[in-house]
């Protein structure tokens, strides 16, 4: 079989367990990984740690898990469009760490690059710098932010070959590469599947050596977050 597996249950198969910790890729509900998310779900796993930019919304995406239960903390940057997400935070039945956006993508990159910390700025004389080890560089005072890795890591891409090299779309590239380098392994779903070879070397956002695991997914819903319009004159 190599990497390749037929579907997200089977890709998962012996990676899923209680309590344990999983970074996300996508942005908003662009690039996310819906089948990953949905077999998680079916699972029943709970006491979940999710690392993700955003927190999905009501009824889709991450809001699936959080509507079963099944997370106990989220690592985030943004979770405004999840009316769930505020009501578990506030009633104290979901633990939050915020984090500033460059601050998460860094940490994951961090982790992934097996840099155990690194120091910025962002943060510094804000609630986000409670509790951290600060430094002053050419007087200038910084916070200690620890490098992110997770059990596993699940992510989403437009094309792939067998060997898991990965191809995201346009806005799928934010936090789906630095995600899929986290996780001690790291689950692909795909649209496109491609022979070994086909892939511009070039043009390759993600290299297979860190992807254990990947499927092509038979449909995807990409809603859209926000469906802004507006009328023509």
């Amino acid at each position: 079989m190599g990497k390749t597996y037929p579907n997200a249950a089977d890709a998962l198969v012996g990676l899923l367990k209680d309590d344990m910790t999983i970074v996300a890729g996508g942005f908003g509900l662009c690039g996310i990984p819906e089948h990953c998310i949905e077999a998680i779900k079916a699972s029943g796993v709970t006491g979940l740690t999710i690392v993700s930019n955003n927190a999905g919304v009501d009824g889709f995406g991450l809001g699936k898990l959080m509507e079963k239960g099944q997370i106990k903390k989220m690592i985030s940057s943004y979770v405004g469009e999840n009316k769930l997400f505020a009501e578990l935070y506030l009633s104290g039945k979901l633990e939050v760490e915020f984090t500033p956006q460059g601050t998460l993508a860094e940490r994951m990159r961090a982790g992934g690059a097996g840099i155990a910390g690194f120091y910025t700025k962002t943060g510094v004389g804000t609630i986000v710098a409670e509790g951290k080890e600060s430094r002053e560089f050419d007087r200038q005072r910084y916070i200690l932010e620890r490098g992110i890795v997770c059990d596993l890591a699940i992510v989403k891409a437009q094309t792939a070959d067998a060997e898991g090299n990965l191809v995201y779309r346009k806005t799928a590239r934010n936090f789906n590469p630095m995600a899929a380098t986290c996780g001690r392994i790291t689950v692909a779903e795909v649209e496109e599947l491609v022979p070994v070879g086909t892939l511009d070397p070039d043009k390759i956002h993600t290299p297979g050596i860190y992807v254990q695991r990947l499927f092509k997914g038979d449909k995807f819903e990409k809603r859209i977050e926000q469906r802004t319009i507006r009328k023509v004159a």
